[in-house]
């Protein structure tokens, strides 16, 4: 009985020492966007989506120069889903409001889903150097 009391007790110590060296992290609130074909979608390549897309792009590199658009990229499945956003501000009409401008959003061509999404503190991504 006092080998299993014992070990019991190293058992727990060893637990609480594991618990107490695990790191922590601290979190924060950011809204993920996916994008997903839209009802006006076509693989077509023509002068008008053409200009979609570049009206798109232009429409990242904006949200991102305000520093809130911290992650943006295509998925390369050739699906649905088409791209993400992750944008750090306060409210999802503050995400909505960034992305309303979005010449492939307002053609049909996307859609946008948005999503709260709780995770570590700081995500970044490096900004190139010029």
């Amino acid at each position: 009985m006092k080998i299993l009391l014992v070990v019991l007790i190293l058992t727990a110590e060893l637990a609480s020492a594991q618990q107490a060296s695990a790191p922590s992290y601290a979190m924060d609130n950011y809204y993920v966007g996916l994008l997903k074909k839209g009802p006006k979608w076509t693989k077509d390549v023509s002068p008008e989506t053409t200009k979609i897309q570049e009206g798109h792009m232009a429409n990242i590199r904006r949200m991102a120069s305000t520093g809130k658009l911290i992650v943006a990229g295509p998925f390369t499945d050739d699906g649905d889903l088409r791209g993400m956003f992750i944008f750090k501000v306060a409210s999802l009409e503050a995400a909505e409001a960034m992305v309303a401008p979005d010449p492939a959003i307002q053609s049909g061509r996307l859609v946008l889903e948005l999503h709260p999404w709780f995770a570590a503190k700081g995500l970044a991504v490096p900004v190139p150097a010029k």
